[in-house]
């Protein structure tokens, strides 16, 4: 291993807020420079990790390892490229890697690949390919860009030190990325894959702010002969139905209170009252509403974790029945899913199949 990582902090973010530079603005609870910096940590690949900035005061209050240096950059970014290339030229590295900062979202999968790559080829870059339309202008005139050979490039970008330093010393125009210098001595590039969610953010509205609730669901009826067993919306073959003015399916009931929970919606017996109109409802249609105001709401469910607690029946023989079951009535993919059973070692009403009772615990996000 002889690779170095470079990321590039100096900009000054004018675009993007005027007060804070965005490489310290706070995102996913760590601030966006902080992405980069852990990653290439635990990817192993580096020998050392460089950080270019024009900030070096920032970094007196952080604690990365010895590996971390940083070092101040330079006016332009092609300017900060150049001055870590001529710090980093000492080690004699193999291979460097060049990052912008503000591009906190690349996976250390994507690292791997890239390094990977840069075994048989001096330059490896990741694209995708634009979702949108692209057009070009010359004076006066507006042109169509035929998308399918159109890409847009990302960071990291891997080069052979050698060939890098290379053609970066000479270089005397201002380039917006490290694979532009070899584009234009005509260099045989390495393109890959990259990733969708690596944007680069470059205006406050690119970080969707979003804030995570967490609700509580509680039921529990007693069993009683001569009524049908629901579960999560689900038939279930038993000698006993649960008792209830509705269809008594602590399940379903158990995920409308913690929907209602997370939301601070007050619980089931608010929207669903011991009334004539919901005598014996199905659960499903009391979940409904619940779940389609959710999503109205511009909340989204990030996983559902379920205690079902009995003696029996045996959760492990429908868990897959119910899963898909909850699955369907909230829209949600079943691996967002988890169904656990319980049992009370036979102790007391539910030890006894007198009972059956169900928790749930929800995860909910709303973005603005």
């Amino acid at each position: 291993m002889n690779n170095y990582f470079v990321i590039l902090a100096a900009g000054k973010s004018e675009r993007f807020d005027k007060k804070i530079a965005k490489q310290f603005y706070n995102y996913k609870n760590k601030e966006i420079i902080d992405h980069s910096v852990e990653k290439s940590l635990k990817s192993n690949l580096f020998n050392k990790i460089l950080i270019v900035s024009n900030n070096l005061n920032h970094f007196k209050k952080k604690k990365y390892p010895k590996s971390v240096i940083i070092i101040k950059g330079g006016k332009e970014r092609s300017d900060s490229s150049l001055i870590a290339l001529k710090y980093i030229k000492k080690y004699k590295p193999k291979n460097v890697f060049i990052h912008d900062a503000a591009r906190p979202n690349f996976s250390i999968n994507l690292l791997k690949k890239i390094s990977k790559n840069l075994k048989d080829n001096k330059a490896v870059i990741p694209v995708v390919y634009s979702r949108d339309s692209i057009k070009y202008k010359i004076k006066n005139q507006i042109f169509n860009l035929n998308r399918d050979n159109s890409f847009l490039t990302q960071t990291p970008q891997a080069f052979r030190f050698k060939e890098l330093y290379r053609l970066a010393i000479k270089q005397k125009n201002k380039i917006n990325d490290e694979a532009t210098l070899f584009i234009n001595e005509s260099y045989k590039l390495k393109f890959i894959p990259g990733e969708n969610q690596n944007i680069k953010i470059t205006y406050l509205d690119d970080i969707k702010s979003s804030k995570t609730f967490f609700g509580l669901g509680f039921d529990i009826h007693k069993l009683v002969k001569k009524k049908k067993l629901y579960l999560g919306g689900v038939k279930i073959p038993f000698h006993s139905g649960l008792k209830g003015h509705s269809d008594g399916d602590v399940i379903l009931h158990a995920i409308i209170d913690a929907i209602l929970g997370a939301t601070k919606k007050k619980d089931i017996g608010t929207y669903f009252p011991n009334t004539k109109k919901f005598k014996n409802i199905r659960s499903p249609k009391m979940l409904k509403p619940i779940v389609n105001n959710l999503y109205k709401s511009n909340f989204f469910i990030n996983n559902l974790d379920i205690n079902l607690i009995c003696q029996r029946p045996k959760v492990s023989k429908f868990r897959n029945k119910i899963i898909n079951s909850i699955s369907k009535l909230t829209t949600l993919n079943k691996n967002q899913i988890n169904l656990k059973g319980k049992t009370v070692e036979k102790l007391g009403l539910i030890g006894k199949e007198k009972a059956i009772a169900c928790e749930v615990i929800i995860s909910i996000t709303k973005y603005d």
